[in-house]
């Protein structure tokens, strides 16, 4: 039925010439996908063997969650680029209802302290996650209508921070600081590349570190982590004690890894190691040389991300361009703070890494994301990404051109 509805539009993948794909981001995203998979097959094998009799209980529901995670990838991908554009306010306006559902007892989902799931039956939704991509593709469509404002004013520049703090407000309120931090951080690369002159940028910097001194301080636990963090063996096994297992799987790994399936730390020693901390589980098992290998990959993703907003912003698709940067700037946020926590250069903070962490939400939104981006590219290049362009056949005749 969901392609009965969408088919009447042209897209990446219902062409007179076939699939019509960025096959680089695409190969670079599915080999992180299978990385992920494998990674969490052996990191979760012990906990699951414990917890449910089997250990490849969280592989077989991880391999669920990346199915739908391609269904969802397809399904934005065949939609245009114009629509996300409509839709910006209402999907404003469904993150922030997310937000306040997760809040309310009996519909959000309390684990470790923390209201940030909102349960079904056999998942749960993060609603963050989904936040995070709709407060993009929302201030993306700001920053084309008020563009000469954003530039020229400090009204343009204010405006969008009376949406962007009260959901911030209601991150914080679950507590979800790693998912704050990373919102505002997209945004304000979002408005910097938007035009914001330097000393307006400057002064949100500072306002912005200002506040999160502000937030450290006005939780103790928050404090706690951040003393402990510069010497996690002060407190061994109390509040570092996550960090100093950690860092005992780098050293374990040294230069090749102690070999697939053979991490010790999995072994009950640290906690969640098939989600916050996988990073630190590959790092024992495949070693520095795995570990740089996977940060590579990373890096071309999120590199190759920002090129596709580049290629829009020059085919004049200004929207499009806005929203590839924010979902790349989503992918660099959380990549950096978790392997800055995984190695102790930041305090630790609960937030997945992109395509490798075990968690459905997270999954299937940045494959979702994959799916923008895509869509992205390919009517940057096609020229297609006009709402005045009129489709026909002649459109799809031509040899698709990938000189990029």
């Amino acid at each position: 039925m969901i392609f009965g509805v969408i088919k009447p539009y042209p897209s990446p993948l219902i062409t007179g010439r076939g699939i019509d794909l960025d096959f680089p981001l695409l190969a670079g995203c599915l080999a992180l996908l299978g990385l992920g998979l494998v990674m969490i097959t052996s990191a979760s094998s012990e906990v699951a063997a414990a917890q449910s009799g089997t250990p490849l209980y969280h592989m077989f529901r991880h391999l669920v969650y990346v199915l739908l995670g391609l269904g969802a990838g397809v399904v934005t991908m065949m939609v245009p680029i114009a629509t996300w554009q409509r839709m910006g306010f209402l999907m404003l306006v469904g993150a922030f209802g997310l937000l306040v559902l997760v809040l309310v007892p009996g519909i959000g989902r309390e684990v470790n302290g923390s209201m940030r799931w909102i349960g079904f039956s056999f998942f749960n939704v993060q609603p963050s996650e989904i936040a995070k991509v709709f407060v993009v593709i929302y201030l993306a469509g700001y920053l084309v209508r008020r563009q000469t404002e954003v530039r020229e004013s400090w009204m343009g520049f204010f405006k969008p921070f009376i949406v962007l703090l009260p959901m911030a407000g209601l991150l914080l309120m679950e507590p979800d600081f790693g998912a704050t931090v990373v919102m505002m951080g997209a945004a304000a690369a979002m408005l910097f590349l938007g035009g914001v002159g330097l000393f307006r940028f400057s002064l949100m910097v500072v306002l912005a570190v200002g506040a999160v001194f502000v937030l450290v301080q006005a939780q103790p636990y928050r404090m706690a982590r951040l003393i402990t963090f510069t010497d996690p063996w002060s407190d061994q096994f109390g509040s570092g004690y996550q960090l100093t297992q950690a860092l005992i799987a780098f050293g374990r790994g040294e230069w090749l890894g102690v070999g697939l399936g053979n991490s010790v730390q999995k072994q009950f020693y640290l906690p969640e190691a098939h989600t916050d901390f996988v990073f630190s589980v590959l790092a024992e098992e495949l070693g520095v040389v795995g570990s740089l290998a996977t940060v590579a990959l990373f890096l071309f993703v999120t590199v190759r991300s920002l090129y596709i907003g580049l290629w829009a912003e020059k085919a004049k698709q200004f929207f499009a361009a806005y929203m590839a940067f924010g979902l790349a700037f989503l992918w660099i946020g959380q990549f950096l703070i978790n392997i800055g926590v995984n190695v102790g250069l930041l305090p630790t903070k609960g937030l997945t890494l992109p395509f490798l962490s075990y968690g459905g939400s997270s999954l299937v939104i940045c494959c979702a994301c994959v799916g923008l981006l895509l869509r992205i590219e390919w009517e940057s290049r096609t020229h297609l990404g006009s709402e005045e362009h009129e489709f026909d056949e002649s459109d799809f005749a031509e040899e698709p051109n990938h000189g990029r």
